[in-house]
């Protein structure tokens, strides 16, 4: 099959693919009807995905998010059809897949929802408190590459390049873990380490050799290499968590966070903002810039007209050109024409005594760490697609399959599974390792969930917990996957030729 060749273009990701859509939220935002590239680049998409899904030999039922009609003058534009002109796009492709592939299966064996940016705008922007999402968004890494550096031999500093990656067993362990538990972790690793029998060396150096027997000095050697490198990574990652810590403490991060959930949960609001704005100059312009996309994905409604723009601007002191990250937020949940919009003005009209507004329901936290209480809207709806809650009127289906007399629905599908990887990784011996599973080889039918317009950090880390949660291999996939810095640079970019 020629079109396998498109798996040579999609990275792999630890719980899913990326089909390196880079300019997709652009190409696809940028104008309200039909464009040449957007239509181009949806069918980019629909290949590559539904080439995944032919080369693990899977046949979905297609889900997809439908446009929202909010009255009968309504008219839906190009970015309100994505995921429903995808879905078909995608099922297009499959069916081509199944007239040739012998082996291909006839009936439906995995689940497909396919979702847009729209159906989350927060968790692009918001300050994520887990270890891969800090050292993504605080950190100056190089792709999941972080520059150490050490003394050199002469005095000075050298760069060490040290990959996180799947070889990094701490990594591994630790990369969704909040960046409380991470500290925990490492201590609790750090005295796992100490036990080892090259380390009893290491601290008994003074002792007389003759005290030692030859089988003693045999089991110390062999496990000397293990030593060194457990030591290495430990320290490695304990000086991450430690400069991770000291950013948080400069950038007064806490009380950001703070606002920001209580933003998302209607414990704070405008008002809340306003105060915050005011009172805190030393607040880097990026981060007062996400504060204000979180508001306006909450309160669009009150982001209308150029006098709001002005004033924004003067209060958040942000140049003109970032204005159009939070305006465009609100694009992506539909059109400013297609809301009952107020024209209410920011500055002294924006209406800081209305009641505030949360945008999901605060769900009881696994977590007992501050900050924890943030989840991407990606989670309920894998819960519910699970246990078949999910709305049909929302989420219709493409393909819905009908059950026969002789063929009921079943919950688990049987087919053998080699266990993931990432399931079988860890820290050996530690004691504390949640992400291992005793038994990964029969699972539930696969879930497959799409993004278009880029996934986060925090719905990568939500797949890979319900996938030991439900039983059932969740997998992501998504155009791209983006830091929060790059989804404002992409998203400035749906509307620059609007301000040359």
């Amino acid at each position: 099959m020629e079109d396998l060749n498109v798996l040579s273009r999609i990275s792999a990701l630890r719980e899913g693919f990326l089909t390196n859509n880079e300019k997709a939220l652009e190409q696809l935002y940028k104008d309200k009807e039909d464009s040449c590239k957007g239509v181009l680049c949806l069918n980019e998409i629909a290949v590559r995905v539904a080439t995944v899904l032919a080369s693990l030999r899977e046949f979905p039922v297609v889900r997809y998010r439908a446009a929202k009609f909010l009255d009968a003058t309504t008219t839906t534009t190009f970015p309100d059809l994505i995921p429903t002109k995808l879905a078909a796009g995608i099922w297009d492709s499959l069916m081509k897949y199944k007239d040739t592939i012998p082996d291909f299966p006839e009936t439906e064996s995995c689940e497909l929802l396919i979702l847009d940016r729209s159906v989350d705008q927060i968790a692009p922007v918001i300050h994520e408190w887990t270890y891969d999402a800090m050292c993504h968004d605080l950190l100056n890494m190089e792709g999941n590459r972080y520059v150490l550096e050490v003394p050199s031999k002469t005095g000075g500093l050298a760069d060490k390049k040290v990959v996180l990656l799947e070889h990094d067993p701490v990594w591994l362990e630790l990369r969704h873990e909040h960046i409380a538990e991470v500290t925990e972790r490492l201590k609790k690793l750090a005295n796992f380490v100490s036990n080892n029998k090259a380390a009893e060396m290491e601290n008994s150096r003074d002792q007389d050799s003759h005290d030692q027997s030859t089988m003693q000095l045999k089991k110390i050697t062999q496990a000397l290499p293990q030593y060194i490198k457990q030591k290495e990574r430990l320290s490695l990652h304990s000086e991450i968590a430690g400069k991770i810590y000291s950013i948080i403490r400069n950038l007064g991060l806490q009380e950001l966070a703070q606002l920001e959930q209580d933003l998302v949960f209607g414990y704070a609001g405008m008002e809340d903002v306003i105060k915050y704005l005011r009172t805190k100059d030393d607040t880097t312009g990026e981060n007062k810039l996400r504060l204000l996309m979180i508001l306006a994905a909450i309160y669009p409604e009150q982001f209308e007209g150029e006098e709001v723009h002005k004033n924004l601007i003067k209060l958040a002191k942000l140049p003109p050109c970032d204005m159009a990250a939070v305006n465009n937020i609100k694009l992506l949940g539909g059109s400013s024409e297609n809301r009952n919009s107020s024209s209410g003005i920011f500055f002294p009209k924006f209406d800081i005594t209305k009641k505030n507004r949360a945008s999901r329901k605060e769900r009881p936290s696994e977590e007992p760490w501050q900050f924890s209480r943030f989840y991407p809207i990606l989670e309920e709806l894998i819960e519910k697609l699970s246990k078949g809650e999910l709305s049909k009127e929302e989420y219709p289906c493409l393909n819905d399959p009908k059950p026969t007399l002789n063929q009921l629905p079943q919950a688990h599908s049987m087919r053998s599974r080699r266990t993931p990887t990432w399931a079988q990784r860890g820290i050996s011996g530690d004691g504390i390792s949640r992400h291992a599973s005793s038994d990964f080889k029969k699972m539930g039918k696969r879930i497959f969930v799409f993004i278009v317009g880029g996934a986060t950090r925090s719905e990568l880390r939500v797949c890979h917990k319900l996938t030991v949660k439900l039983n059932r291999e969740v997998i992501l996939g998504s155009t791209s996957l983006d830091d929060p810095s790059t989804f404002i640079t992409k998203l400035k970019m749906i509307t620059a030729d609007d301000q040359l």
